[in-house]
């Protein structure tokens, strides 16, 4: 089949199923690395295109450009996130590392009490996670859980989900894991006003997946099972380390607190007219809320943190900082290649093509991005890739005045639809599976479930949202 034996308007469907057909059979299949999956599809893509219709022909032959034009968008999304990718994980080591995390999560279960540990775990997660990356995250949080049922003798599927959901949440919609920060820069939203909207939001969607894990806690019982590596008298002694080893909690807070407050208010700043209205303090105002100037501070404080352990020596923190730049780097490529994969999509037509399909149809944009993020989920597994893609496709819909409301309301729908049906093409579901000593049939009904109920519930609120407050 070539691409003169379709409707030309329906060819760039026809290549993004083919493409996203040979990214799941690169990684799932032939288990190939997925960044050389991805830059290998991002070329098919172009290849595929239609002769004449990438940038930069005929200038340069369709063939060079589609390998090119695959390598400047890799480098480009790599450019807008990876900066900040390492930064992030700089300030997750410094809180791991100087106990300012477990500080963060006693202070929360001093205030709810131990009889009320799972929503403690679930309130706290949600405010470590920003800054964590998902993986690092569950490392950090789950031996905690499995602790708290050793000592309480229950719960433990309740801990361990409540742990699970919070860092879903915000690993799919929250600034600055790689997904939403890329998404941002993509459908041109402030971080500021992203980062708002997607706590807010998200706080909805994870009571939602709070409700199921009661039920489904109530009706399935889990037991902490010994996993290697991890004794059951160390997960007791994490419960009682002394709080004169850990920093103080407005300490422990600063290098969350630090870069969202700076993004934060130089996004709401520009919102209420500060530029014209204040145009000598803009400047410093948009200077400090750059979101790399906004992140060094956070590593800054982090840095700060952890220089007041005791003991503590810069070959040490070179030790520690090491392998964190390595799970960058890694977390970089690959999701500067997924990003490339969706703008290589885009460059072939695909967005054009749905906005064709959706011409003259009263459809909702909200809705049309999270089914499309929703399938290309279920279909390859990474949210991250699903973000990056439908982001691209959906930039060119915004244009033209077409969306009756704010366009963070369609980033919000992609988010949650990247969290739909997390299974076992899912490296999160392994990584919940294995690390939290679940059985697969576990895993499924309970992991699998919540991140749905995380996904549709999101959808809802959202549409909710935009229709109650459009704020066009």
């Amino acid at each position: 089949m070539t691409p003169a034996t379709l409707h030309p308007d329906l060819w760039p469907l026809a290549v993004l199923a083919i493409s996203m057909a040979l990214v799941i059979v690169l990684i799932t299949v032939l288990r190939i690395h997925a960044f050389l999956a991805l830059i290998a599809s991002g070329i098919v893509t172009g290849l595929l295109a239609h002769v004449g219709t990438l940038p930069g022909e005929p200038a340069t032959s369709h063939w060079v450009q589609a390998v090119e034009l695959t390598v400047t968008e890799f480098g480009n999304v790599c450019g807008k996130i990876g900066i900040v990718i390492i930064l992030a994980a700089l300030i997750g080591v410094c809180l791991l590392e100087s106990g300012a995390a477990d500080r963060i999560v006693r202070r929360f279960l001093a205030l709810f009490g131990e009889a009320h540990a799972g929503p403690a775990l679930l309130v706290s997660g949600y405010i470590v996670s920003i800054p964590i990356f998902y993986d690092s995250f569950i490392l950090l949080l789950m031996p905690l859980a499995r602790a708290l049922s050793l000592h309480t003798g229950k719960n433990y599927l309740l801990y361990l989900m409540a742990i699970c959901a919070s860092g879903s949440v915000t690993h799919c919609v929250m600034i600055p894991h790689p997904g939403p920060l890329a998404m941002a820069a993509t459908l041109h939203i402030q971080p500021g006003v992203a980062m708002f909207a997607a706590f807010t939001i998200g706080a909805f969607a994870l009571a939602a997946a709070w409700a199921y894990v009661r039920w489904i806690n109530s009706r399935m019982e889990v037991p902490v099972r010994d996993l290697r590596g991890v004794s059951r008298d160390d997960l007791i002694a994490l419960m009682h380390k002394p709080d004169s080893a850990l920093p103080s909690f407005a300490a422990s807070l600063t290098p969350i607190l630090i870069p969202i407050a700076m993004i934060a208010a130089a996004s709401f700043a520009e919102l209420f007219g500060a530029k014209q209205a204040a145009p000598a303090l803009w400047p410093w105002l948009e200077f400090l809320g750059n979101r790399h100037v906004a992140m060094l501070a956070g590593a800054g404080a982090g840095i700060w943190l952890l220089a007041r352990r005791e003991h503590f020596s810069m070959a040490r923190f070179n030790e520690l900082l090491g392998p964190v730049l390595e799970t960058a780097g890694v977390i970089i490529l690959i999701t500067a290649a997924g990003g490339a994969f969706g703008l290589m999509l885009r460059n072939a037509g695909v967005g054009g093509a749905i906005q064709a399909l959706a011409a003259g149809r009263d459809m909702n944009l909200i809705l049309l991005a999270w089914v499309i993020a929703a399938v290309i989920r279920i279909a390859q597994g990474s949210a991250t890739v699903a973000m990056l893609t439908t982001a691209a496709m959906m930039q060119p819909l915004l244009t033209g005045g077409s969306l009756p409301c704010h366009p963070v309301y369609v980033y919000l729908a992609i988010g949650f639809g990247a969290d739909t049906l997390s299974w076992m093409n899912d490296s999160g579901f392994w990584v919940i599976n294995k690390l939290g000593g679940l059985t697969e049939r576990e895993t499924l009904k309970s992991w699998t479930v919540v991140s749905t109920v995380i996904s549709v519930s999101g959808l809802l609120v959202t549409l909710l949202a935009a229709w109650l407050l459009p704020c066009r």
